[in-house]
């Protein structure tokens, strides 16, 4: 899916003053493209993921997927929309601490009613090297193990799109380095059109394009 954002404008209130963080942001990513964000802590690259994932509401513009305006939607027709084709990886991982590996990745597919849940959620953690922890639950497995079983969750639905947060931000660099290969290998091989907010100068170079928010904008780095 091609992703294109236009005009979009986003503020928030601090006391009796309204803080712009996007003001007029435009951008084109093309359909299997792999982009970047960075920028300096607090440039509003959370923010941006957060209204491309539906998860927030632009003040302004128009977010649009393969021409659906995801900014015109109601929430009901948001989340289902998400369901169905937005993948998203966290820095925090967000796994549901009672379920094991295999049944955070059968999650969603569950949720879309989708058949052969745990024969495809079992799949993808193979694919992530993770056969060894179908059943163990979050708190018996490492940082780089939880952030995998978070990425073969995004992956569950074929979303047409992968965002991702700071993914490898609360892992050491090896590890790190380790989860990111996965994250890319995965982008290219389902053809993902995948966005990437990262601090990392190192990491966003691993990106086909980079872009910066800066004031508000996009920019090519």
């Amino acid at each position: 899916m091609s992703l294109v954002i236009q005009n979009l404008e986003k503020g928030f209130n601090q006391g009796e003053d309204k803080v712009t963080v996007l003001a007029g942001l435009n951008a084109e990513i093309k359909q299997g493209e792999v982009v970047a964000i960075v920028g300096q802590s607090g440039s509003g690259k959370s923010t941006l993921l957060s209204l491309l994932a539906g998860l927030d509401q632009a003040d302004k513009g128009a977010i649009l997927v393969d021409g659906s305006d995801l900014s015109g939607m109601n929430e009901k027709q948001v989340t289902e929309f998400r369901g169905q084709n937005i993948g998203i990886v966290f820095q925090q991982y967000h796994l549901v601490s009672h379920l094991t590996a295999v049944e955070n990745v059968m999650l969603p597919m569950e949720i879309l009613g989708k058949d052969e849940a745990e024969a495809k959620a079992t799949a993808l953690l193979k694919e992530m090297g993770l056969e060894h922890r179908l059943n163990q639950f979050p708190s018996k497995m490492s940082g780089g193990e939880c952030q995998r079983v978070a990425i073969a969750r995004a992956l569950a639905v074929q979303p047409k799109i992968l965002l991702a947060d700071e993914p490898s931000g609360n892992l050491d660099v090896h590890t790190g380095d380790k989860v990111m290969d996965v994250f890319f290998d995965a982008a290219k091989k389902y053809k993902i059109t995948t966005i990437l907010v990262t601090h990392s100068e190192a990491l966003a170079k691993r990106c086909q394009r980079v872009l910066r928010l800066s004031e508000g904008k996009l920019l090519e780095a």
